[in-house]
């Protein structure tokens, strides 16, 4: 009930000595007030019984002290909050250009080249928490997925739902670079990074490769491309009228283009025939200079003194029905 409790008059709660104050001044004033009667021998009085009113005689002053503190509280105004407040994280600008064309379903990586992808991206992302991220996926057509943000849990997300038949087929290396560049290009980071994963050709789409590239290195960013296949023929599925049949197909992978690519941006080309190779990648971006991001969070704050308050004239109408009915007084 307490946690995230802050107070708009923290001052006020001083106040709250009053209280034991009023205590004792009610207990030295009750003990003067006490009749005192002179008896011979008070061994008859001891016997005298006392009855609840006497035991609960106390309960009126009571209300009204926990009733005052109860007011005093609502005054300092506690308050209750929801969110954060503007804080600067370190990091760089990731985009990540993954393909999902049909040649992606290949089961030279295990189980096969995408899901092998979707899994090593999203340890990735787990492991650089302090990153803004993004997501392109590109076949025939390009499209993204995830703008950047610091909100990792859309990323894995949207890492976990990629699949292969999400936009036409083909592989259009060029428009998923240059609509990755795009989602940087207005980033403030010192360091902006695609890292772009892709197992063919160019063989699609309506911007040249090279001319993409040229697009990333006028605006700063660096490109790691990342050809992912085994060497010579890989398994591949294939639909025929007797059910899925595994079929060995060459890989094509156009090295020479994704090398000129990343060297063009002052990046590297990565070749990971398995899932291992994937962590040069990483220990390249590590080097990487970070930069500072401002992470701005609206913070809305709750008043919290409304019960206090309906509280305190409970227990105050409590006192006033007490004293006017069963602890009623002939000076009332």
């Amino acid at each position: 009930m307490f946690e995230n409790i802050e107070f708009a008059n923290p001052k006020l709660l001083w106040l709250l000595l009053l209280v034991p104050l009023l205590v004792l001044w009610y207990i030295l004033r009750h003990k003067k007030q006490e009749a005192a009667v002179s008896f011979s021998d008070l061994k008859g009085m001891a016997k005298l019984p006392k009855t609840w009113k006497a035991y609960l005689r106390h309960l009126l002053f009571a209300l009204k002290m926990a009733a005052l503190a109860l007011l005093i509280v609502a005054l300092a105004r506690p308050q209750s909050s929801s969110t954060n407040s503007t804080s600067n994280i370190e990091g760089i600008d990731i985009v990540m250009a993954m393909d999902v064309s049909g040649s992606m379903l290949a089961r030279d990586l295990k189980p096969d080249r995408l899901t092998a992808a979707k899994n090593v991206a999203s340890d990735f992302v787990k492991g650089r928490p302090g990153d803004r991220m993004g997501l392109v996926i590109f076949s025939g057509e390009t499209f993204t997925q995830v703008p950047l943000t610091t909100d990792h849990g859309v990323m894995l997300n949207m890492l976990g739902e990629m699949k292969n038949g999400l936009i036409d087929d083909g592989t259009a290396i060029g428009d998923g670079l240059a609509t990755a560049v795009s989602r940087l290009k207005d980033s403030e980071a010192i360091s902006k990074v695609v890292i772009l994963l892709t197992d063919g050709l160019n063989n699609a789409g309506s911007v040249d490769p090279y001319t993409a590239a040229e697009m990333a290195k006028i605006f700063g960013v660096r490109v790691y491309t990342i050809g992912v296949g085994t060497y010579g023929t890989a398994p591949y599925p294939v639909q025929t009228p007797f059910g899925t049949q595994i079929q060995q197909v060459k890989v094509e992978i156009d090295e020479k283009l994704l090398t000129q690519m990343a060297n063009m941006t002052g990046g590297k080309y990565f070749r990971a025939n398995n899932n291992k190779k994937l962590d040069e990648v990483y220990q390249e971006i590590d080097k990487l200079e970070r930069s500072k991001i401002e992470v701005t969070e609206f913070r809305r704050l709750h008043e919290e003194f409304y019960p206090l308050v309906a509280w305190a004239l409970a227990l105050l109408l409590l006192e006033f029905l007490l004293r006017k009915t069963i602890f009623r007084t002939l000076t009332d």
